[in-house]
């Protein structure tokens, strides 16, 4: 079964956004890549002071292989948006509670 990859760090969201709309191919040679590995879904997110990546992944051995590989291309966009220390990347299962809407229950 896949699982959720939460990457949060202390950055600016806006900051990751101009970034984004300065550097379109640079943002799609990463999601391509991530493709490549196997990557089944894939957002940004921002709140005060934070931004968060959510991706679904095969398993968590998949992302860290291509976590590896895109390391030096992540490395600069995390740096432009000001990020703060290192990031909290967390992998969670799917728990079975019998109350699933959306995502194609």
């Amino acid at each position: 079964m896949s699982v959720i990859m939460t990457f949060q760090a202390n950055a600016d969201a806006d900051a990751m956004e101009r970034y984004a709309a300065e550097h379109p191919d640079e943002m799609q040679a990463v999601i391509q890549l991530a493709q490549q590995h196997g990557v089944i879904a894939h957002r940004f997110y921002g709140a005060e002071g934070k931004v968060m990546v959510v991706d679904e992944w095969p398993d968590p051995e998949t992302f860290q292989h291509f976590f590896e590989e895109a390391r030096p291309r992540i490395e600069p966009m995390m740096g432009a948006s000001g990020m703060q220390g290192e990031p909290e990347v967390t992998f969670w299962r799917k728990l079975e509670t019998g109350d699933d809407v959306g995502w194609a229950d």
